[in-house]
């Protein structure tokens, strides 16, 4: 079985152009398409990262395409740090390339620490069909006047985790009026060494039961 087919672009975002990553599964159901959001640009987040690119490898093995992006400074991409508020309106022009490039696919919107608060705040109004959010750094990010999501949502967050507070987490999930599906790994850290495939395996798990 080949992998996806990559493809390397340059998208039209709010600061200038943005660097993404297309990858597209051999085997392609265009029901879907995912974006996936990279860690803190400041503390050396990049679409690199290996549990984005462990999140992508998740959807496209439910056959979606996927997007991942630098956020405006980081790479190719042009612009500069905003505080998560401009990241947002980034992930929003990437969602906006993918609902033109596969009209009526539903979008699976992900992000990972960093990246994971910002694709809270886009889900605002983005409507995603799916959220996936590991270890979402919600104290790093401004969430006060978000609208949280009303979509299935799923959290997969390490019961070690020294940057994300594991315990923090389970209290702000369980506060929240729709509450999202919460899955700790135990003993595991911020960036799942030696557990990806456990971080894969639970979100092919969550996007295959609906």
């Amino acid at each position: 079985m080949h992998g996806p087919r990559v493809e390397r672009l340059h998208l039209s975002g709010p600061a200038g152009t943005l660097e993404a990553l297309i990858e597209t599964p051999e085997r392609m159901n265009a029901a879907a398409f995912g974006v996936i959001c990279h860690p803190h640009p400041l503390y050396g987040g990049t679409l690199d990262n290996k549990v984005v690119y462990i999140v992508a490898r998740a959807f496209q093995e439910l056959g979606a395409p996927t997007i991942r992006f630098n956020f405006r400074g980081i790479g190719a991409s042009q612009g500069a740090f905003a505080e998560g508020i401009g990241e947002t309106d980034d992930t929003l022009a990437v969602i906006g390339y993918g609902r033109e490039r596969w009209p009526g696919a539903a979008l699976w919107l992900a992000g990972f620490s960093f990246g994971g608060a910002v694709a809270i705040r886009a889900a605002a109004s983005s409507a995603p069909a799916r959220l996936v959010t590991v270890a979402p750094a919600i104290s790093r990010v401004d969430l006060t006047d978000t609208a949280m999501p009303r979509c299935p949502w799923l959290i997969v967050q390490g019961g070690a985790d020294d940057l994300v507070n594991a315990a923090e987490i389970a209290r702000w999930s369980e506060s929240l009026e729709h509450r999202p599906e919460l899955v700790v790994l135990p003993g595991v850290g911020h960036f799942f060494h030696g557990k990806l495939n456990e971080l894969r395996d639970a979100i092919v798990s969550f996007i295959s039961h609906f």
